[in-house]
């Protein structure tokens, strides 16, 4: 698998398409650190580590609003093949504010308004909204 992150968002999205209350995905450091901010801005309820089987996996548990994903777009935006990277100053706005950049820091993977206000750039991982 040449991009771990992409594959779990592909996940998160395919699990409420089919209007699934949790999905599987397997455990990184990485990924954790992506759903935490999920969860701290809202599109997620939780997610937990799960041990049943042989490797560690991370089970995300889904948010849904009247029976609507709270997820409405979910992509990956800095990729293997080109990354994307950007100052504090010029972090992407995702619809006006409502959504949110995902973005890779040297103080750990934060939101863009935490990035901002902490006045840290990095690799811009995904866009939410």
């Amino acid at each position: 698998m040449t991009d771990p992150l992409g594959d779990m968002l592909t996940r998160i999205r395919n699990g409420q398409q089919a209007k699934k209350d949790s999905v599987l995905s397997p455990a990184s450091k990485l990924r954790a650190r992506v759903l935490e901010v999920l969860q701290r801005e809202g599109y997620i309820r939780g997610f937990s580590e799960d041990d049943t089987g042989k490797h560690k996996q991370l089970r995300i548990e889904l948010k849904y609003f009247e029976g609507e994903p709270a997820i409405k777009h979910l992509a990956r935006v800095s990729k293997p093949g080109r990354r994307v990277y950007s100052g504090s100053k010029e972090l992407p706005i995702v619809r006006n504010g409502l959504g949110i950049t995902i973005v890779s820091t040297p103080r750990g993977v934060l939101s863009d308004n935490e990035a901002r206000t902490e006045n840290v750039g990095g690799e811009v991982l995904a866009e939410v909204f």
